[in-house]
């Protein structure tokens, strides 16, 4: 008989804001649309130029499979991660992989932790946080999950009492979406230290470093090479880094030789590799056009802080101030419409159905993007939250 294998109810969060969102428009509803976590228009032209001349390239290297590794872009991982670092790590004691963006790898992760053969305990920031590494662990039979906590009162960064004693693999994301919160290099020195006492796996989602604002913005690379025996690796993407790059499917990761080689046997047997031209492109916005994607970080820091004004003047409390990427995170009111409102998610569709106003609730929390020009949509932004007339209390 012909039916699904898996479970009822399985679409995580976007999933069902784009059926909401769907059904909003079929109604005849004029959408606000706030929800959407990926850069309007096209990637850099610096990148597509580069991207363009290696596509028209006669070198066979360029339109061939590249695994893991680079051929027709030498060096491509490690000068692609460094150039994202105020300085270049070490020469010794870490390895470099390239990788299809950070979404597909986070599934490779606990495997490469070994989760076929053994159980493994997982720790994520996905509540409330990116859903995918969350998703991806309940894919795995022997794998048990958990997320870490994060909210108002400490910030959006756990601490390490917070970690459990079985724990193999923790998978943090700072900066951290829906957040924006960052962690400093003192916070990574006492998560590394406590990782590498523990025999902990420790991964970083990073790919919204590129768009931080905040001097005390750090990566987990820059601290766990301090750290001789700690297991470690981070993500880097072009995603978000060279504007509009969420298609290009580039990226790399840099870490301990132990967890880069254990990741790359993963992904070498179900992965055929980067898309060369792409990577040229990126690599090319990256080395040679720092000017235009420090525009797309103030562009988006701009619009953070016109929202963030927009939406307190309507009442709406801010979770955390922003410092990195281009979303706000909100407390969920206790009422609107007139009403009492049973959460997040009873408020976000609320404000769907009654203004067409359209953001994500995890948990909650609201996330609100800047992705789209709140500028043009500021008047209309204001009447939508004037008219929900938000409480607290």
């Amino acid at each position: 008989m012909q039916r699904s294998r898996l479970p009822q109810g399985g679409a995580n969060i976007f999933q069902k804001i784009r059926a909401k969102r769907s059904e909003a428009e079929a109604q005849g509803v004029r959408l606000l649309d706030l929800s959407i976590g990926e850069p309007k228009g096209p990637a850099l032209l610096s990148a597509r130029q580069a991207a363009r001349d290696a596509v028209m390239s006669d070198d066979e290297a360029m339109h061939a499979y590249q695994y893991n590794a680079s051929p027709a872009v030498p060096g491509f991982s490690e000068r692609f991660v460094n150039a994202h670092l105020p300085r270049p790590l070490p020469a010794e004691g870490v390895a470099y992989l390239p990788i299809p963006g950070i979404k597909p790898i986070l599934g490779l992760l606990p495997l490469a932790c070994g989760c076929a053969l053994q159980p493994v305990t997982v720790a994520t920031m996905t509540k409330p946080g990116y859903p995918i590494p969350a998703d991806w662990c309940a894919y795995h039979v022997n794998v048990t999950h958990y997320a870490l906590p994060l909210n108002s009162a400490n910030a959006f960064r756990f601490a390490t009492g917070d970690i459990r004693p079985d724990t193999g693999l923790i998978m943090t994301n700072y900066p951290h979406n829906p957040s924006g919160q960052v962690a400093s290099a003192d916070w990574f020195r006492a998560l590394c230290q406590y990782c590498s006492d523990h025999e902990i796996r420790l991964f970083n989602d990073a790919a919204y470093y590129s768009l931080s604002h905040d001097p005390d913005c750090a990566t987990l690379a820059q601290v766990a090479v301090e750290f001789p025996d700690l297991s470690w690796a981070e993500g880097y993407t072009a995603a978000k880094l060279i504007g509009n790059g969420t298609g290009w499917h580039v990226g790399a990761m840099v870490g301990s030789p132990d967890f880069i080689a254990d990741t790359g046997e993963v992904k070498g047997k179900t992965d055929a590799g980067i898309v060369a031209p792409m990577a040229a492109g990126a690599l090319a916005a990256l080395e040679t056009d720092q000017a235009s994607i420090a525009e797309y970080r103030a562009m988006y820091r701009e619009r953070l802080d016109l929202l963030s004004a927009l939406m307190r003047d309507c009442g709406m409390k801010l979770a955390i101030e922003p410092r990195a990427g281009f979303y706000t995170l909100w407390e969920a009111p206790a009422r609107a419409f007139g009403r009492r409102m049973a959460g997040a998610e009873d408020f976000n569709f609320a404000m769907i159905d009654n203004t067409g106003v359209v953001g994500v609730h995890f948990g909650d929390y609201l996330r609100y993007a800047v992705c789209a020009d709140v500028a043009v949509m500021a008047d209309d932004l204001q009447a939508a939250f004037r008219a929900a007339d938000v409480g607290y209390d």
